[in-house]
């Protein structure tokens, strides 16, 4: 961890201790650690949690601003449990809602959500539940907090309100949502309870708006790293020796079995790359918000199941993905902002194994993002869109280790990341017309782009807290035995797969190969209701014996 998240800790921690906001008793509750060990299966906990759960139950409003995959839900999910009565998450991912919900109730949650994918006799039930205190978390999308779920909200024994997705509120962030400024007078009306605004991607002038626009006192601010460095950042300019259907088509069939995402800027261009995948065999579904309601859930239900391998979307997906083991994301046009870039590159490597991030960029790509902006009618949003895709350019060109350029646009400094980009670890390449699976180059840019190789492990020194391992070649077998056992288990709970295990730690318990059930509960990820549900399965499988699905104990 870089010497400034120890500073940002040590402060936190003395700024809780000192705040003047008496600690809420816990009235003989678990402890944080205990909650982290016994309910989510993990000894320790990642950067930046701990002191925002402290500040949570000290009563202080909190920001918190975490890149992707730092664990975020995490710091309200712990103190909905300690605290008691409701806590109400505000979130615009409708579509993740079930999956979080599941999730919780699999580790012993009583939880719930509300929004418009429900009919009129599950939302009256729910809404019902949340009068009698039967849940401790419920969930709802800003636009439904203007409905009954408001009102009910407002005579309940309310204890946090936890904004997910935060920068949405802020007409300085890249995903203004005008539904979300629907939350200024959320506080007030509910009993001025203590807020905690989550967010991915926000500068310091984001986070300041984000405050003022939910009316925080003096909120407590805790700004994680930027650098993940299991994301391998690599970019390359369009035009003359390359083509980017050619180079992305080699990339993917590269990589059978895992999943990826590819970003197109336009309709057509999603549905053209899609239709040119699967052409070639690659199990690829179209996504943009020109498609019906009903062939995008398919589509999500498909990708997340594992029936497909490949998503290639507009900006219109991502939100209500947290699947922890996408391996790649490729943007075919540049995006059009370092926030957006940011936050899609995100979604690769959540479990923390190493993953590919390509961007494809022109100077084209600025000049279609300029006729995006001539859409909005605000003058100022309109300029601001602009000025943002020229960031992003800049980025794409940018002389340096790419994770220190992107960092730096959230205000953090890094030394160059060493291994974890094409500027510090270029790869041998060849030129494109007789490339295979491998590297593209143009000829007159220094740059390496991984398109089929393997991802690259990454120095243990360079990894937060070390990650979890890369199966090695005699882990592989199991490894993938212990990853058909959880699709069997998932297709017969009719869940995704990561919420049975996460490939991280499938990866940990191939590579530990625990003798017994004290073995495997020491395995992170693994926990006491889990070890129950699946122990003796995956214990089976790791001692070589027949693969069949557990029996539901949890």
């Amino acid at each position: 961890m870089p010497f400034v998240g120890w500073r940002i800790l040590r402060k936190a921690a003395l700024a809780v201790r000192g705040s003047g906001y008496p600690r809420r008793p816990l009235d003989g509750r678990p402890s944080p650690e205990d909650l982290l060990r016994s309910v989510f299966g993990h000894a320790e906990f990642r950067p930046g949690q701990r002191p925002l759960i402290e500040a949570v139950l000290a009563g202080r409003d909190c920001i918190g601003v975490m890149p992707t995959g730092s664990g975020k839900s995490l710091t309200y999910q712990i103190p909905a449990r300690s605290l008691g009565g409701i806590t109400l998450v505000v979130s615009p991912l409708i579509a993740l809602m079930k999956d979080q919900v599941d999730a919780l109730r699999a580790r012993g949650y009583r939880a719930t959500f509300v929004n418009s994918s429900l009919s009129s006799e599950e939302r009256r039930d729910r809404v019902q539940g949340i009068r009698q205190g039967r849940f401790e978390l419920v969930y709802a999308a800003p636009e439904g907090l203007e409905a009954s779920v408001g009102g009910v909200l407002s005579g309940a024994r309310l204890s946090l309100i936890a904004v997910d997705e935060a920068h949405c509120i802020s007409q300085w962030g890249h995903d203004f949502r005008p539904a979300y400024r629907n939350l200024a007078g959320l506080k007030e009306r509910l009993g001025g309870v203590p807020v905690l605004a989550l967010t991915a991607t926000a500068t310091r002038r984001v986070a300041a708006d984000i405050a003022q626009q939910l009316a925080m006192r003096q909120p407590f601010e805790y700004r994680g790293s930027f650098f993940r460095p299991n994301l391998r950042l690599a970019a390359v300019k369009k035009g003359g020796a390359v083509r980017s259907r050619e180079a992305i088509l080699r990339h993917v069939r590269g990589r059978p079995g895992q999943r990826g995402i590819v970003y197109c800027a336009t309709r057509k261009a999603v549905e053209g790359l899609a239709a040119d995948l699967r052409e070639h065999g690659v199990r690829a579904l179209p996504y943009h918000a020109g498609l019906d309601a009903a062939v995008r859930g398919r589509a999500q239900d498909a990708f997340r199941g594992g029936e497909a391998e490949v998503i290639v979307a507009t900006i219109a997906f991502g939100m209500g993905i947290d699947q922890p083991d996408i391996r790649y994301v490729i943007h075919r046009d540049m995006p059009g902002s370092i926030e957006g870039y940011c936050q899609e590159i995100g979604r690769a490597g959540r479990d923390g194994m190493p993953s590919d991030c390509i961007l494809f960029y022109s100077w084209a790509d600025v000049i279609t993002h300029d006729r995006f902006a001539e859409l909005v009618r605000d003058p100022a949003v309109a300029g601001r869109q602009r000025e943002q895709a020229r960031a992003m350019y800049r980025f794409a060109e940018g002389q340096g280790c790419r994770h220190a350029l992107l960092v730096r646009h959230f205000d953090e400094r890094i030394s160059p990341c060493g291994a974890s980009c094409d500027r510090c670890a270029p790869r041998p390449s060849t030129p494109p017309a007789v490339a295979s699976p491998g590297f593209v180059r143009r000829p007159s840019q220094p740059l390496a782009m991984p398109l089929a190789s393997s991802p690259t492990p990454l120095p243990r020194s360079r990894r937060d807290g070390g990650g979890p391992p890369v199966p090695r070649s005699g882990d592989a077998d199991l490894f993938e035995r212990l990853r058909a056992l959880r699709r069997r288990i998932a297709e017969a709970r009719g869940v995704p797969a990561y919420l049975v295990f996460h490939d991280s730690t499938l990866s940990q318990i191939a590579a530990a190969r625990p003798a017994d059930e004290t073995d495997l509960l020491a395995i992170p990820g693994v926990g006491p209701r889990k070890l129950a549900a699946f122990g003796a399965a995956v214990l089976e499988v790791v001692r070589g014996t027949v693969l069949r699905p557990p029996t539901d104990r949890g």
